[in-house]
């Protein structure tokens, strides 16, 4: 008896899975994160690990084996070999790997999205007209098609020909980018890469946030700035983004206060000045709200702990 087209798709789907976990195991022997191609980074683990602050930029993050769960805001998304992260903005987030084990290491690889491509295949394929205003939350899970899990394998196969990735790799990247674009994430991909509503706005506003984040955040003047009211600002960077802006740069601020404190070995009451706490109090108050403990504890586990989480 011939097998159905669904059974066909869903052995296509499987062998390629089992392919991107062995061409990835190859390239990443070791736990950590290389980038093996430009824009792509892959990544191994051995155990779950503890929850891990950092940004999560523009990018497509696929697992080929194990979990992970990424929160934004009270926002909880999951994703596995099944199903794919989409992210298209900047942005502060807690992650976690679930799922990863010696014998059955987590895997994954993280394609970085640049706008002005996203842009060039939305005209090609002529998605720009359809766009709206609604808000578009600048994160979610969606699951795979073959078509799209065939395109990244084809992308990870450039591994092995390195002669053949100035040439190819475009290609491949349109594709997936295109399959994304055709794909149930597409208004997201549309709404926040490059145009419609809103989303040009709440762009503008966390790259500011991101490049003045030891200011003082002055609400009103970015929202005059924007061309809109507070309470639209506020409403519209919240849909996008799961964070008030006040949230948002006291996010940036902690998180770089841990970075000078393990990269530069800053003391606590230096790296709370350099990105902007004038009260070491306030400062040592905000880093346990987030991290769960003070500064120089965080520091000292984080330095004691030689393994470290693979990136998306």
């Amino acid at each position: 008896m011939k097998p159905t087209q669904l059974e066909r798709e869903t052995q296509r789907m499987e062998t390629n899975r089992a392919e991107l976990v062995e061409r990835i195991a190859q390239a990443i022997r070791a736990d950590g994160v290389i980038q093996a191609l430009p824009g792509v980074h892959l990544a191994r683990g051995s155990l779950p690990l503890q929850p891990v602050h950092s940004i999560v930029k523009p990018s497509l993050c696929v697992i080929a084996q194990g979990s992970k769960e990424v929160l934004l805001g009270d926002s909880r998304y999951r994703y596995d070999p099944y199903h794919y992260l989409l992210a298209t903005v900047e942005l502060p987030r807690v992650s976690q790997i679930l799922e990863a084990s010696p014998e059955q290491p987590y895997l994954s690889l993280r394609l970085e999205l640049a706008p002005i491509l996203v842009g060039s295949v939305m005209l090609e394929a002529g998605h720009a007209a359809s766009l709206g205003q609604e808000d578009v939350r600048a994160i979610d899970v969606g699951p795979f098609d073959g078509n799209l899990l065939d395109a990244i394998v084809r992308l990870v196969r450039l591994l092995d020909c390195p002669g053949e990735v100035r040439v190819l790799m475009p290609l491949v990247m349109r594709e997936i980018i295109y399959r994304l674009l055709s794909g149930n994430q597409g208004s997201r991909l549309r709404h926040l890469a490059v145009l419609g509503g809103y989303t040009p706005h709440v762009a503008r506003a966390v790259e500011r946030l991101r490049q003045d984040f030891d200011q003082p955040v002055r609400i009103e003047q970015i929202a005059h700035d924007l061309g809109m009211s507070v309470s639209s600002f506020h409403h519209h960077f919240k849909a996008v983004t799961a964070l008030s802006p006040l949230q948002f740069q006291k996010r940036l601020r902690l998180q770089e206060a841990r970075r000078l404190m393990l990269g530069e070995a800053l003391d606590a009451a230096s790296a709370a000045h350099r990105v902007g706490y004038h009260d070491a109090s306030h400062f040592n108050r905000a880093y346990k709200s987030l991290f769960g403990v003070s500064p120089i504890r965080d520091v000292h586990r984080l330095r004691v702990e030689s393994n470290g989480e693979p990136g998306p």
